[in-house]
């Protein structure tokens, strides 16, 4: 008797991993994450008139043989509220660093001296706020997209493990949650980057 009992608690435990498995929402979760993480990257790179060193993160610089970015051969610092210096840890690369910087093709003024290379960030105009804006919302809409996804991905994972009707739709309600969450807070990224934009 002690023996089935044994045996028959064991069989529940098992079930009750196997649901606390099948609810596990973390998937979703770490998506979420990384889209918001990829958007505040993105944005990081859009300029706004305001020099700021992750305006160069997607510069690639070939150094030693190698294309690497180029924050790992130069330090970028702001000078001024519209100027960045970026000075080489070695001094032969500044003309590399400028060759770079010109090839990345960002809409950049670039003055070469003896220390290092200044990067002039200009005013912007109406029309490349307009534009800037409009880049932004499209990032914003690929995040949304990337959450859409998910959304799909874990309701099909929950379907495939044939959940329980009530439990299920208790899932679903709950990844319904975490989407909205999510969203609402890639919407607070756009507002807040539109408004960096227009000021």
């Amino acid at each position: 008797m002690l023996q089935t009992w044994d045996s028959n608690l064991k069989n529940v435990r098992g079930q009750c991993d196997i649901i606390a498995g099948m609810y596990n929402l973390e998937p979703f979760k770490q998506e979420a994450k990384q889209a918001q993480e990829w958007l505040a990257k993105e944005y990081s790179q859009i300029h706004t008139g305001r020099a700021a060193p992750a305006l160069l993160d997607g510069v690639q610089i070939e150094s030693y043989g190698a294309l690497m970015p180029l924050k790992n051969v130069a330090s970028i610092t702001i000078e001024d509220p519209k100027t960045l210096r970026v000075v080489p840890w070695d001094k032969n690369q500044i003309k590399d660093v400028e060759r770079a910087l010109h090839a990345a093709n960002l809409g950049f003024s670039i003055a070469v001296d003896d220390a290092g290379v200044r990067v002039i960030i200009p005013a912007l105009t109406t029309e490349t706020r307009n534009g800037l804006v409009k880049i932004a919302k499209e990032r914003f809409e690929d995040a949304r997209i990337t959450i859409r996804k998910a959304r799909e991905s874990m309701l099909q994972t929950l379907k495939d493990q044939k959940l329980p009707e009530d439990t299920f739709v208790r899932a679903k309600d709950e990844v319904q949650k975490l989407v909205d969450s999510a969203n609402d807070a890639l919407e607070v990224d756009y507002k807040r980057k539109e408004a960096e934009i227009h000021s």
